[in-house]
């Protein structure tokens, strides 16, 4: 790290040295071994990118090798010059014999052979040599680097970078913030650099980078995520990509207060204005199948019959049939009602896991529930209305908790959903899935009578 602030022959700048020792303490913090020099002068800065190269090399073939420097910086015949404060030139020619080239630095980084190196030139801030007349080009030029380097510019090849008013050079100040972000990798931090040096100088200042690099390269390494923190992450991602407002919400429920709920609430929020605004029609849902005549007919003949044994055999012809859910739901209440255990031995069983886990369901005939039947429910607003009285009503809950007011107050589910009766027994039929009974469970803007009600419509074929 060199900042040369104090000049004595050209004009001092103000805030170099300070710039080094920020960029100094923010790698150090993040592990790097730093050697700052302040004010040097051309032997002290000569030294020291000697000392830099014999450290790099010395640090083996996996090491990254970092080189900053904040002052004065000129070019000449296409070749950069870092100026120490003792330089005093009045002829173009002498150049060389009073400045440090830029180059040299690359050539030490080059004799290490280690696998990255970032350069970094603060310089630039204008030209101390402006009375003469071989020095009329602005800024530094543009480097050729070897393989695996990071070349970053305070400002484009030609232009010229400003010293800063608050302490510190604008790109020096908004890259030491950037350096300590978790995970982000060299290309972006520079690129959210660039963007931010622009809105700071309003557009007086382009930072410029070039890159050889050959591997991923971060200044800050990411803590590794927890199993339970890369869960919620690939299944945001999914939800994300998908698009689907309804698998949004059901994220939001799952994870209400994660890592990624005001991105979800945020993407929900445009998603569901788009759908206000722009009521296109949405993409056809498959249908899943009916039951079949043989099915319908023996879940039947098992109702009628009412016993354990007719439900066992229902389920023993047709275990992923769309009743078999009911039966084992009925199986399980039938078995409680009469305290006996499967062989009558008067004994009550533990029941089933896997029927246990269905809770009994009071189920109707398929045929009582029609698109335009009242329905009960333990909510007094919804029961004796119609499943197409309710989808026209307004939710009596928020969809997703924390959604704001104006997203779902005053709005029926067919302002998002643009439900007919047909897209409605679409949807309705995924209830009668055995995967989809969880679903059932969980908390809805109307409560869970509306969809069990839309389950049972939907097996009797949506009438």
């Amino acid at each position: 790290m060199i900042g040369n602030s104090g000049y004595g022959t050209v004009s001092p700048l103000d805030n170099p040295s300070h710039d080094a020792r920020l960029i100094a303490g923010t790698l150090e913090d993040l592990g790097f071994t730093v050697m700052l020099l302040l004010d040097g002068t051309q032997n002290d800065m000569k030294r020291s990118i000697s000392q830099f190269g014999r450290d790099l090399r010395d640090a083996g073939p996996d090491a990254t090798g970092l080189f900053y420097y904040a002052g004065h910086g000129v070019q000449s015949f296409g070749t950069n010059y870092l100026l120490p404060v003792d330089v005093a030139l009045s002829n173009a020619a002498d150049l060389d014999l009073v400045a440090v080239e830029a180059q040299s630095v690359l050539r030490q980084m080059f004799s290490a052979r280690n696998k990255t190196n970032i350069v970094i030139l603060d310089a630039c801030r204008n030209n101390p040599f402006s009375d003469i007349l071989e020095f009329n080009d602005n800024g530094l030029a543009e480097m050729q680097a070897p393989t695996g380097t990071f070349l970053a510019y305070a400002t484009a090849p030609g232009g010229v970078a400003l010293d800063g008013t608050e302490g510190n050079s604008p790109f020096t100040r908004s890259m030491a913030t950037q350096m300590t972000t978790p995970g982000l990798r060299i290309e972006q931090m520079f690129k959210n650099v660039r963007v931010e040096v622009i809105e700071k100088t309003k557009g007086q200042q382009t930072p410029w980078d070039a890159s050889s690099l050959t591997s991923d390269f971060v200044f800050a390494e990411e803590e590794p995520m927890s199993p339970e923190q890369l869960q919620e992450l690939q299944l945001w991602k999914s939800v994300q990509a998908s698009g689907d407002p309804v698998q949004i919400m059901l994220f939001l429920r799952g994870y209400p207060e994660g890592a990624y709920a005001q991105d979800a609430r945020a993407l929900l929020a445009v998603l569901m204005e788009k759908e206000l605004t722009d009521p296109s029609a949405p993409k056809p849902v498959p249908v899943a199948k009916g039951p079949s005549e043989a099915e319908r007919k023996m879940f039947e003949t098992a109702q009628a019959e009412a016993s354990i044994a007719g439900y066992e055999s229902f389920l023993k012809a047709f275990p992923d049939g769309v009743f078999a859910e009911f039966a084992a739901g009925e199986i399980v209440a039938l078995r409680k009602k009469n305290g006996t255990d499967p062989i009558g031995e008067g004994v009550t069983p533990a029941p089933d896991t896997a029927l246990a886990a269905t809770p009994p369901l009071t189920v109707q005939p398929a045929e009582t529930v029609t698109f335009t039947s009242a329905i009960s429910s333990e909510l007094s607003d919804l029961s004796g209305k119609s499943i197409a009285d309710i989808i026209k009503m307004s939710p009596l809950f928020p969809p997703v908790d924390g959604l704001p007011d104006e997203y779902w107050k005053d709005k029926s589910c067919s302002n998002c959903h643009q439900w007919t009766q047909d897209r409605l027994c679409t949807q309705a039929n995924s209830y009668l899935s055995l995967n989809m009974q969880r679903s059932l469970d969980k908390k809805h803007p109307f409560g869970g009578a509306l969809k069990r009600n839309l389950k049972i419509w939907a097996a009797g074929g949506c009438p």
